[in-house]
């Protein structure tokens, strides 16, 4: 029997999230193909020890020459708008880690038009939390409420909207730093609430998911409650993630979601 070729994937971003993901295709994962990676920054891309281990596109017409099947991306809102609509255009699967950019109609919109006219799909991967796939199911069976509350140490709110909201140096208990619709939360908070846009697209939507945001001194890492009801019962789920090395906006799990979305279509059983 011949060998498969193997399945072939891309990367937007050449940050720690990106550093991750190749580290664990290139080390554990062979039957996907990691072909290149489009970084703006190769020096950060040398630092996250991307170079000489797969190849660094310049562009994305050069990505695209790797011809992978499947791109996810890891560049933050920004990058999500300056490349998703081609990617999906083009015909190519797009995983999104940026998924707050999502609160922005425009955006939404020209993602959903150019994956209809190139065929292709637009992946919300769970990223730092869980409970997508029973949100998404009980929004069939009747979803009528749902609440999300984030709750981070105090440096993961540093260089945010959050430093205008409160004094940090300051907060010596759990303060709320942000309260109101998914929408607000992820324009107003484009490195902490991915969570929030992706609890919001998996159940009632943005403008009716609520939210609440909170900076915590005790906080044992990133932590995530979802609490949610309606016609299907109740829901409460709840995640504390390991913020990533250097980046404590994120949760390692953020990563790891991006991955598993990745090697899935190669899995003999898929869940």
């Amino acid at each position: 029997m011949e060998n498969k070729p193997p399945y072939t994937v891309a990367l937007i971003g050449g940050g720690a999230i990106a550093h991750v993901i190749a580290r664990e295709l290139i080390t554990h994962h062979t039957r996907v193909h990691l072909a290149g990676v489009l970084v703006h920054d190769p020096a950060k891309a040398r630092e996250c020890k991307l170079a000489g281990n797969v190849p660094l596109a310049s562009s994305l017409p050069e990505l695209l020459s790797y011809n992978p099947v499947l791109i996810a991306e890891c560049a933050g809102h920004s990058g999500l708008a300056e490349y998703g609509a081609a990617v999906l255009a083009n015909g190519i699967d797009l995983v999104v880690a940026s998924v707050g950019a999502l609160a922005d109609p425009e955006l939404e919109r020209s993602l959903r038009v150019a994956a209809e006219s190139g065929g292709s799909h637009l992946h919300i991967p769970s990223g730092a939390v869980g409970g997508l796939d029973a949100l998404a199911s009980a929004k069939l069976g009747g979803l009528a409420r749902v609440h999300y509350i984030g709750r981070k140490p105090v440096d993961a709110w540093r260089g945010t909207r959050a430093e205008a909201a409160v004094d940090l140096d300051a907060v010596t208990q759990a303060t709320v730093i942000f309260e109101g619709s998914a929408r607000e939360a992820a324009l107003q908070f484009p490195q902490n609430a991915n969570v929030a846009a992706a609890i919001a697209l998996s159940g009632v939507g943005f403008d009716a998911t609520r939210v609440q945001l909170i900076a915590d001194p005790q906080a044992r890492g990133n932590e995530h409650l979802i609490e949610a009801e309606g016609a299907f019962g109740r829901l409460t789920f709840s995640v504390v993630g390991t913020p990533m090395a250097g980046n404590p906006k994120t949760s390692n799990l953020a990563a790891y979601s991006l991955l598993r979305a990745l090697i899935s279509p190669v899995e003999t059983i898929q869940i």
